[in-house]
């Protein structure tokens, strides 16, 4: 199955409010996982994105959770089932349609950047 799943980490870093998006592909017995200050707008310009540790897949059904260890804070913004279009995902470029319930269209991963386009394009 190709799950995906969209995170917003929310966390304190020297009394400094840190928030990103950790993004995450099933890929086997583990999610490839990138992480993002901002997710890319549909048919919106290139935001960047950086290679994380791999994450365990029972991230891809927990809707919000508290860290422990102060990491923070988890809540889910958005999940689906993902259908690759060219090469598989641990590429460095690839192309993937997401289908969620918020968000659909095709992401678009070159290097350290990517972007969300309407299917329709």
């Amino acid at each position: 199955m190709n799950r995906w799943t969209l995170l917003k980490h929310e966390k304190i870093n020297n009394k400094i409010l840190d928030i990103h998006f950790d993004f995450l592909l099933e890929n086997g017995e583990s999610c490839k996982t990138w992480k993002l200050y901002m997710f890319p707008e549909l048919d919106g310009v290139s935001v960047d994105i950086f290679e994380h540790s791999n994450h365990r897949l029972i991230w891809l059904t927990i809707d919000s959770k508290l860290l422990t260890n102060n990491r923070g804070f988890v809540q889910r913004v958005d999940s689906g089932i993902f259908t690759p279009l060219d090469v598989d995902i641990d590429r460095n470029d690839f192309s993937i349609i997401l289908e969620g319930e918020c968000i659909n269209g095709i992401f678009k991963k070159n290097a350290n950047s990517c972007q969300l386009i309407s299917l329709n394009q």
